[in-house]
């Protein structure tokens, strides 16, 4: 067995990676570590050194290699040892392992599937403080909580989005910072960056949760979809994270019977009552989560 020890990035496992498939070692003789290790590699020349001799570096498909880095973001124990299976069956001739239908392919697909759509909830919940009375530092400033390791490829879509200004995402693992002109990865977070990400409440956001409660329609209030397309997770990161519960059960107590949020149900004029077959055809607008204003006609 060869004990395998690097940094945990994906550059050094495709390092270590090549080293043992050059060397002609097979999956089930390696036991992979995911941790920081400074002298990982120098520790795994030594361990192998009576392999058999070196062969020339193995052809991978350009293809394979964007699978692998981004199903590296997939955090799981042991994540590297698929990989590796994958990579070897590969070279070996075997270009079924990256095929959905394949059982290592399946299980690389789903890996990348919950990449993605992790990637997706960075960039629809993410919500941005300006950093108040700040000279030096980032102008805004955000914390958020991935289930996986995708800030540093995801994080780019904020770069066209933000323009010129310079903005810091931090999490419970690593951070981006945004200068303005270059994006600073650190893979383990520093304390200060945390510390700016997770700023109390500006001004502005009461005028944020006013429009999100005032945009709230009761008649489309669909919770499971609600939960699928805004996971739970995610609510005590979010400014109007605390108003869902509330207007939730706003709407169970009788707003929802009104169609209308209670402000705008207690308005003089004629009461139009929301009936049991127009909540029906409104399912299909699940998705919207039911916190959204209704689609115009």
């Amino acid at each position: 067995m060869y004990r395998a020890s690097f940094d945990g990035s994906f550059a050094s496992w495709r390092h270590v990676a090549r080293d043992f498939l050059q060397r002609g070692i097979a999956p089930h003789q390696i036991d992979w570590r995911d941790q920081d290790c400074r002298d990982g590699l120098f520790d795994l020349i030594s361990e192998t050194t009576h392999a058999a001799e070196k062969k020339s570096a193995p052809r991978v498909p350009r293809q394979l290699l964007d699978l692998l880095e981004s199903a590296a973001c997939f955090r799981i124990e042991n994540r590297w040892s698929l990989l590796y299976r994958v990579l070897w069956r590969v070279t070996e001739g075997d270009r079924s392992a990256m095929l959905p239908g394949d059982a290592d392919g399946s299980q690389l697909h789903k890996r990348l599937k919950a990449v993605r759509r992790e990637a997706h909830h960075l960039h629809a919940f993410l919500r941005f403080h300006p950093l108040p009375d700040n000279t030096s530092g980032p102008q805004l400033v955000a914390w958020h909580e991935p289930a996986h390791d995708i800030l540093l490829k995801a994080s780019g879509h904020f770069i066209e989005r933000l323009g010129c200004n310079s903005w810091l995402i931090a999490t419970p693992q690593d951070g981006v910072h945004w200068d303005g002109q270059r994006l600073h990865y650190e893979r383990r977070c520093p304390p200060e960056w945390r510390r700016m990400a997770q700023t109390p409440m500006d001004s502005g956001e009461a005028l944020w949760l006013a429009y999100y409660g005032s945009t709230f329609n009761p008649a489309r209030l669909n919770r499971s979809a609600l939960e699928t397309n805004l996971p739970v997770r995610f609510w005590k990161n979010l400014p109007e994270g605390m108003l869902i519960q509330q207007l939730m059960s706003q709407a169970r107590a009788g707003a929802q019977r009104d169609g209308q949020a209670e402000r705008v149900a207690r308005q003089p004029g004629k009461r139009i009552r929301h009936r049991a077959k127009d909540a029906s055809s409104t399912s299909e607008n699940a998705g919207r989560a039911g916190l959204l204003p209704p689609l115009p006609d």
